[in-house]
């Protein structure tokens, strides 16, 4: 099972790819070093949240679609798994997600 770095990681490679960008036309884009990017898209990297908000914007998508990876591993989230993890999470983190999964929905 991949990690979620990779994911993210084979997602923007994804998402770059279908822009029509090369590794560094994305990193001078988002102002950042071609061998950064390279990293990132292999998941050896985990870049920052301002670092994923320029990627996304460069990219012309929203935030939310470039966690959207699990047709890159479907084994990644099985119902059972998904069900335990939620009991493992405090309330507030649960409305969070909660919130999240419904703007993913539609």
């Amino acid at each position: 099972m991949k990690t979620t770095r990779e994911l993210l990681g084979a997602r923007i490679k994804e998402l770059r790819k279908r822009k029509g960008l090369t590794q560094e036309q994305l990193a001078e884009k988002v102002d950042l070093a071609t061998r950064y990017i390279s990293l990132i898209e292999v998941g050896r990297s985990s870049p920052s949240l301002e670092t994923i908000e320029n990627i996304a914007s460069t990219l012309e998508v929203e935030l939310q679609d470039l966690f959207d990876y699990m047709h890159l591993d479907p084994e990644r989230v099985a119902p059972k798994e998904l069900g335990k993890s939620l009991e493992d999470i405090d309330e507030a983190n649960r409305k969070l997600l909660y919130r999240i999964a419904r703007v993913m929905a539609r």
